[in-house]
Order: structure tokens, then C-alpha cells, then sequence
């Protein structure tokens, strides 16, 4: 008996052409949406020169008090007032520029590592460091200062910046939501599914990378083949920018014209900020297991803060009692975040069930009523205590 056969149908013509059909072409043209091959510099170029004397000073004084904030911080876990902190030592130029393009009316989303950002926003650092501390999930009212819960789990902050920002526009609210995120969150799940929704229904986000080079211990090189994260952009549909890091003025340029592109409605770009992680990944991080002291050394003389701090007094505007003034606010700030911080905190164990849901349901008022008879119980067997 003969077998029949088979045979994957072809397009007419098929076999005699080189080019996809019409139908097949890109949608979109990828060279605008392309990434530079190099990252975007200010800070020793000709650029320089037109950036505003006034928008320089602030970023080098919200550079040094946030290097001041972050080794405070990692001295007070080596004194048991923190139980962890994730310091963005060497990364400041992106936190503070991330907040400093931030209106009223934003949102910040950050993750665990951009406390900074979060303190540079106008927080207060102690309410910033609260989470770290382990006495809440969250130390602030997300709602009032416009700052999402600092996010332990990666990239699970992005989706939701991408759901806040695309009701935002449904609303016709004026606003544009930020999203932090380091180089080993890309290779989450949530990072593509955020990049995708933002990108079909153009909504108004900013997504900014740090990319510092590892992920706890694992290198980029094993994370990605990409040409750089930025390239990423282009397979959603969005612009993607590469900017050095550490060069605050760069960061604060390009975030501001991704911010503005998205508010005129013309939706999402992925910011690649090329960076350099100084600090262990925590306190609880042996980095010399990964990398070597030579790599650390090259990067701190690419150092944000030096690098500003240069620029300004090459140019005149920054002078030696400029430098000894911004020292001496950053001093003063650490100060005040020591004596607090060594206050010891008043906790109730009730709290854990405030802010779980709108309205407690049965099982958590049962759950409370359990807890708030066996602390009565304890409190009567406490010595001096009622018999």
C-alpha cells in the first residue's frame, strides 16, 4: 500500500523568496528604539558647561548625604540596630537622580536597595529604615509621601508601578510612576510581563535599571547575552537609553526626558544605568568570595560623588567652604539618625494584625482574640504581677 505523504504548506512563492511577505515585516522601526553604544555621559564633556550651576549643587549635596546615609546605616547593623541593609554605596547618583525627577504627583516604586531614593524623596530615614529593622512590613504611609513599599522579592514592584500608572492615565491623572530595579531582576518574570503591559497600552512608567554589575554573586555575564539591558527595550517597543551611573547629571538628563515622553502620553522607556555596587550585597555578603580588590578599586575612581565634586570646583562653582558645608549637613543628618535609632522602639504585638485588611475577617479576629488572652495570661504569671 502506498503512504502518503506529507508536507508543511508553503506562502506562493515561497522557495523563490529572500524577504518575509508584507505581513511579516516589523511593525516598527528598532533604530530609534535602539540604545547608544556607549553610555550617556555629562560630567567631563562639553555637555557640561549648559547644566544649571543651581541643579548641580543640589545633586552634590543630596550626593554626600547619601553617601553619609548609607555607611551610617551599615554601621548601625554592626551595632544590632539593624538587622540588615542593603547599601547603594557607589550607586548614589542613581538614587538621588531618580527621585529628584520625581513631581508632587509621581510615584516611586522602589526595591529593597533604594532606601536612599526613597530618604532623597523626602522620607524620613529612620521611617525608610523601619522595614530593615524588622518592626514593620512598611514604615510609611505609601499613599502620603507616594512611595510604594520597598520591595524585598525581585521585580514583583514592576508590575504594579506599570497597574498604578495605567489607571493613572484611565483616570486622566497627570501622573508618571518610577520603577527601580537592579541588573538581577531582569531575569525575572515579572520584568517582562511589566515591560510587555507597559508597552501595548503605552502607559505611563519609567523603568530604571541599576545595573551594578552582579546580582548577590552572580555576574551579568551569566545573567544576560543581551548587548546591554538597555537592548531589552527594544523587543518590547520602547526606547531603551544607556547612561553612566555614576555620572548624576547624565542619570538625572535622561530620566527627566523619559519622565516628559511619558507624560505627554507617549508611554514607556527602560533606562540602563551602568553602576557599580562598592558595598557587599548586605552585611550578611562575603563579596571578596566573588570579586577581586582590583575591580572595587578601579570602580571608586569612578566614584559619583568625586566625579560631581570635581566638575564643580573645575568650574567654580563649588568652593572649599561648599564642600565643608554639604560634610557638615550630611554629619548632622547621620547624627540625628543614630540617636533615633538607638532609641529603643515601643512594639505591640497587636500590631500584627492592623493594616492586613480593610475589614478583618473571621478568622483574623479569632486569631486576635487568641493572641490578646495569651498576652494577658503572660502578663499575669510576670513576676510582680497579679496572682
Amino acid at each position: 500500500m502506498k503512504k502518503s505523504s506529507t508536507s508543511v504548506q508553503e506562502p506562493p512563492g515561497a522557495a523563490h523568496r529572500s524577504t518575509p511577505p508584507p505581513a511579516w515585516q516589523p511593525r516598527t522601526d528598532p533604530a530609534p528604539l535602539l540604545p547608544d553604544s556607549e553610555p550617556y555621559r555629562v560630567l567631563g564633556t562639553a555637555a557640561a558647561a549648559g547644566a544649571d550651576p543651581a541643579l548641580l549643587l543640589r545633586l552634590y549635596a543630596e550626593l554626600v548625604r547619601g553617601r553619609r546615609y548609607n555607611t551610617q546605616a551599615t554601621a548601625l547593623t554592626k551595632q544590632g540596630r539593624l538587622a540588615v541593609y542593603p547599601s547603594s554605596t557607589g550607586q548614589e547618583a542613581c538614587e538621588v537622580a531618580a527621585a529628584l525627577v520625581l513631581r508632587e504627583q509621581d510615584w516611586l516604586f522602589p526595591s529593597y536597595r533604594d532606601t536612599l531614593a526613597a530618604v532623597s524623596r523626602g522620607l524620613d530615614p529612620v521611617q525608610a529604615l523601619t522595614l530593615l529593622r524588622g518592626d514593620w512590613h512598611t514604615g510609611y504611609d505609601p499613599y502620603e509621601h507616594r512611595i510604594a513599599p520597598l520591595s524585598t522579592p525581585l521585580a514583583t514592584q514592576l508590575p504594579h508601578a506599570v497597574g498604578l500608572a495605567h489607571a493613572a492615565r484611565l483616570k486622566g491623572d497627570d501622573v508618571v510612576a518610577l520603577a527601580l530595579v537592579g541588573d538581577g531582576g531582569t531575569s525575572e518574570g515579572d520584568f517582562h510581563e511589566a515591560l510587555n503591559f507597559a508597552a501595548v497600552w503605552r502607559a505611563p512608567v519609567v523603568f530604571l535599571v541599576q545595573n551594578n554589575g552582579f546580582a548577590i554573586s552572580v555576574p551579568l555575564a551569566k545573567q544576560s547575552a543581551a548587548p546591554s539591558l538597555a537592548h531589552k527595550a527594544v523587543g518590547y517597543g520602547m526606547p531603551g537609553r544607556l547612561v553612566d551611573g555614576n555620572d548624576a547629571v547624565a542619570v538625572h538628563t535622561v530620566l527627566s526626558e523619559a519622565m516628559d515622553r511619558a507624560r505627554r502620553g507617549e508611554g514607556p522607556t527602560l533606562v540602563e544605568a551602568v553602576t557599580y555596587r562598592i558595598d557587599a550585597h548586605t552585611n550578611a555578603d562575603d563579596a571578596t568570595r566573588y570579586r577581586g580588590d582590583a575591580e572595587v578599586e578601579a570602580w571608586r575612581a569612578h566614584d559619583p560623588v568625586r566625579l560631581l565634586e570635581r566638575e564643580l570646583t573645575e568650574r567654580g562653582v563649588l568652593d572649599e567652604d561648599g564642600v565643608k558645608d554639604a560634610a557638615a549637613a550630611a554629619e548632622t543628618m547621620a547624627a540625628r539618625l543614630r540617636e533615633r535609632m538607638n532609641a529603643e522602639p515601643v512594639l505591640d504585638p497587636m500590631d500584627l494584625f492592623a493594616h492586613v485588611y480593610a475589614e478583618p475577617t473571621p478568622q483574623l479576629r479569632e486569631q486576635a482574640a487568641q493572641l490578646a488572652a495569651e498576652l494577658d495570661a503572660s502578663a499575669g504569671e510576670a513576676p510582680g504581677g497579679p496572682r
